[in-house]
């Protein structure tokens, strides 16, 4: 296990009906708020009124940013910085999933910059700089962002989805109601659910060793979304199973299953091309994208991971390594699918293999997947990836 800091202090309100606590919350950080939502579903189901009531409760003078898309534009990131800096924004108030507050982190750290947005988009990582305060209201298991630092901003003319973040855009405290995702259409709930999976299998599938700790949680935490899916699917309301996949999708990518190990997540370079040049949902192009990668990097070296993922994920008795493994990459496959999730890039609009070569140019240049990752992957690597996520696949 290597060195590493784990500090996560954003303040959970966890549970039904915690929104009477939002006045308090607010005021402790200011009363001009910048209210940031997506297309419009809460002001379909109530939250918004709610919130409103709220912040009224608090005296607060309130300001939007709404029209947030799914995967945030660089333009409504600059949209939002203008309107902070215009109104003295105190701060900024979520309402929404991962995009939503993906972007209120890239609108906080602009607020006190004199850079233009997509500069402080490449600085990537590294952001140093204050930010507004941060309040989050979640409706949507899926990113974990509710939780972490980082934010990821699309840049639709320069075909470029880059994530950035530092120590000042973790949400200051976030609401977290499961009661809240009720309404979630069924394919956003399974690519959620695909989304959570996959950072969990990023942090997962790693060669450090001595890491029973974090690989045993990533495990638990992995049934119990592969689970609580297909309820949340089959009976909206449930609550036992939003919240499971509500909890699991902040602890997936917190720190705490990812913290100790080093190394670079493949997947994720991958489908940031297919976002950045094609504008889909970010966890349909993980759920395509992962079994073919599983099976690319399937090899001698690699195959006793996978067959402990056999058998701690899926319960594959299977002894023999590499049948295991090729039984769990079925499993997984399979199991995207029967969640109503399309498995094929032409099925998602992506019917031709033009741009794979520049994809991958991209998806290798914007990482390190070359060279730190599980299995490194180069260029023609990546286009391979691509072409066997045009056809519908077996593993065994």
């Amino acid at each position: 296990m290597e060195n590493f800091k784990f500090h996560v202090s954003t303040d959970i309100r966890f549970g039904k009906d915690r929104l009477g606590e939002l006045p308090e919350v607010i005021k402790t950080y200011g009363q001009r708020v910048l209210l940031v939502y997506g297309g419009g579903s809460i002001k379909k189901n109530g939250l918004y009124d709610e919130v409103m009531t709220r912040l009224n409760e608090a005296t607060c003078e309130v300001f939007e940013l709404s029209g947030v898309e799914p995967n945030p534009r660089v333009e409504t990131v600059q949209r939002g910085i203008d309107l902070c800096k215009e109104h003295k924004i105190e701060v900024i108030l979520a309402v929404g999933g991962g995009s939503t507050i993906d972007c209120s982190k890239a609108v906080a750290a602009g607020f006190y910059s004199d850079k233009k947005a997509w500069d402080l988009v490449l600085e990537r990582r590294s952001f140093n700089g204050p930010a507004l305060p941060i309040v989050t209201i979640l409706t949507l298991a899926a990113t974990g962002s509710e939780m972490n630092v980082g934010a990821v901003i699309s840049n639709m003319q320069t075909n470029q989805k880059l994530g950035m973040g530092g120590p000042s855009t973790l949400p200051k405290v976030s609401f977290l109601d499961p009661q809240n995702t009720f309404t979630v259409p069924k394919i956003q709930t399974a690519a959620g659910s695909a989304d959570i999976l996959s950072h969990l299998f990023e942090s997962y599938f790693n060669l450090t060793p001595g890491t029973d700790v974090q690989d045993g949680i990533s495990e638990g935490l992995m049934k119990s979304v592969i689970k609580n899916c297909p309820i949340a699917l089959e009976t909206p309301d449930d609550y036992d199973a939003r919240a499971n996949l509500m909890w699991a999708s902040s602890l997936a990518l917190n720190g705490l299953t990812g913290s100790g190990k080093k190394g670079v997540w493949s997947c994720h370079a991958m489908e940031h091309e297919l976002s950045a040049f094609y504008d889909i949902t970010h966890g349909i192009g993980l759920a395509i994208i992962t079994p073919r990668w599983m099976l690319h990097v399937l090899n001698e070296d690699t195959a006793p991971k996978f067959a402990r993922f056999a058998k701690e994920v899926w319960g594959i008795t299977e002894t023999v390594p590499e049948i295991a493994a090729s039984l769990a990459i079925q499993k997984t496959y399979d199991y995207f699918k029967a969640c109503g999730i399309p498995m094929t890039l032409p099925e998602v609009g992506i019917s031709d293999e033009s741009k794979f070569a520049e994809m991958a140019k991209q998806a290798v240049a914007q990482s390190a997947i070359a060279t730190q990752a599980f299995v490194p992957l180069s260029e023609e690597d990546v286009v391979a990836i691509y072409q066997a996520s045009m056809t519908e696949s077996s593993y065994v």
